[in-house]
């Protein structure tokens, strides 16, 4: 009951925030609505997941740590963008807090979906929802922006709802299956058709790797973030490619039921390393820090799919890793979105010197740096971390030290534009020298970096528990 309402109050809050004509009385219904699903989500931490027959809504572990990310990143982005539209006034008029709102009932959708078709729905709903968000200027890059994010999803979802079709046809035969719903298709692997489920799995791995922004179908990334508000591409990168990910880690659940583990690794070891590759490519002399953020995040989908590749240790960390992902994202996403405002522009040439007029964004920001790049205490270094030491562990010391140069390299990329962009001499087009920044703005991005921080120091017993059952159910082992 609990996960239908979960869809269900968001979706209904989108038609109420669309009748009222007031923002404030939009920003409260958005305001309200978020806080409401967190409390919603946090009902299933205080009690255990209930054990009953599969349904076509019931939140697994899996599930739920993707529905808690996407909770506690919307209700943090729901107070960014209250102040928000207090100060500017977002492209589309009423319908943006309904659009948001639609997002959040979409996300959900996908988080609790055990029937994979319905997931498949969710996925679409949330492309649906978040495209008019992107359009927030009234100009030829932003409609660009807009379409090719709307073209590359829509080629992505519909090669995944072929290997929906390819894994219906895999379960052809066998009379006392139902059809779809992924705890029954895991139960029930060994009776599956081993030539449709892997054909259903490349489809999946291509077609939902397409919304996470795997290479090299990831080029709607950098378009869309870079022209997005945002805090819409805060919501993108930490909950919209999370909710990706779920869905390739349930066709991954399936098929290493079915004991194919060793035809899907190597094509997510590869996915992964080579979306690893493109980043490091062009992170490097970037000129953009939303497009630079957008590369960061085709570099954290490939670690994802990296770790999902090796298994073992490796699938412990994926899992920890789209936690950490997905909260760091949505932080640097806000601090950005701080100094851009400030600027008025997100080209790095002109938004030189933020440490002296924007101090507390500007060191949200150096925070944002070690924390996105995986160094210690914060929790990417763990996840990342357990990653390539999964791929160690598991006989691929190449896929290791491949990682490990990578990541480096992009370390030192970010850190160049990142420094510059705190301690640069500004030029002549200098941001406004006004210091004061307000509260909302700089609160939920120092939230969501003291979370990420906490999990590289301790992470809670019943989150472990979750966290390591997670990992168990896609082939991966506790540490």
């Amino acid at each position: 009951m609990m996960e239908l309402l979960l869809v269900l109050v968001p979706l209904l809050a989108a038609a109420l925030a669309y009748l009222f004509r007031g923002a404030r009385a939009r920003a409260a219904v958005l305001v309200g609505t978020a806080a409401a699903h967190t409390v919603g989500v946090g009902s299933f931490w205080v009690r255990p997941i209930a054990t009953r027959s599969a349904s076509w809504l019931m939140a697994d572990d899996l599930g739920l740590l993707v529905l808690s990310v996407v909770s506690v990143l919307f209700l943090v982005v729901s107070f960014y963008a209250a102040a928000y539209m207090r100060a500017e006034t977002p492209r589309g008029g009423r319908a943006f807090v309904s659009c948001l709102l639609a997002f959040l009932a979409a996300t959900s959708l996908v988080a609790v979906s055990q029937h994979l078709a319905l997931l498949w729905v969710g996925m679409e709903a949330t492309t649906l929802a978040i495209a008019p968000l992107i359009y927030s200027r009234n100009d030829r890059r932003s409609l660009e922006a807009v379409w090719k994010y709307l073209m590359l999803s829509s080629v992505g979802i519909a090669l995944a709802l072929l290997a929906v079709f390819f894994l219906a046809a895999a379960q052809l035969g066998d009379e006392g299956s139902r059809a779809l719903l992924v705890p029954d298709l895991i139960g029930r692997a060994d009776r599956l058709d081993p030539r449709w489920l892997r054909a259903a799995y490349v489809f999946a791995l291509v077609g939902f790797g397409t919304k996470m922004g795997l290479a090299p179908l990831h080029s709607w990334k950098p378009d869309t973030y870079g022209e997005a508000p945002s805090l819409v591409g805060g919501l993108m990168a930490g909950a919209l490619t999370t909710c990706a990910f779920l869905a390739l880690a349930r066709f991954t659940q399936v098929v290493t039921a079915a004991g194919l583990q060793s035809f899907a690794r190597p094509l997510l070891i590869a996915a992964g390393l080579f979306s690893l590759l493109v980043a490091t490519a062009f992170i490097v002399g970037q000129s953009d820090i939303k497009r630079l953020l957008a590369y960061s995040s085709v570099e954290h989908m490939g670690l994802l799919v990296i770790g999902l590749g090796v298994g073992g240790v490796g699938a412990y960390g994926s899992v920890l890793h789209l936690i950490n992902n997905g909260l760091v994202k949505g932080m640097l996403f806000l601090v950005v979105g701080n100094l851009v405002l400030a600027a008025g522009t997100s080209v790095v040439a002109d938004m030189r010197g933020m440490q002296r007029t924007r101090p507390i964004s500007g060191w949200l920001l150096l925070v944002g740096l070690f924390a996105v790049t995986g160094s210690p205490p914060f929790g990417l270094f763990l996840s990342e971390f357990s990653i390539i030491a999964g791929a160690v562990h598991e006989h691929h010391p190449w896929v290791a030290a491949a990682t490990v140069a990578m990541l480096a390299i992009i370390f030192a990329g970010i850190a160049g534009m990142i420094v510059e962009v705190l301690y640069g001499e500004p030029s002549s087009m200098a941001p406004d020298a006004e210091p004061r920044e307000r509260a909302p703005y700089v609160l939920g991005p120092a939230v969501l970096a003291g979370l990420v921080l906490l999990l590289g120091v301790y992470i809670p017993g019943p989150l472990r528990a979750v966290i390591g059952r997670a990992a168990g159910s896609l082939g991966g082992t506790t540490p």
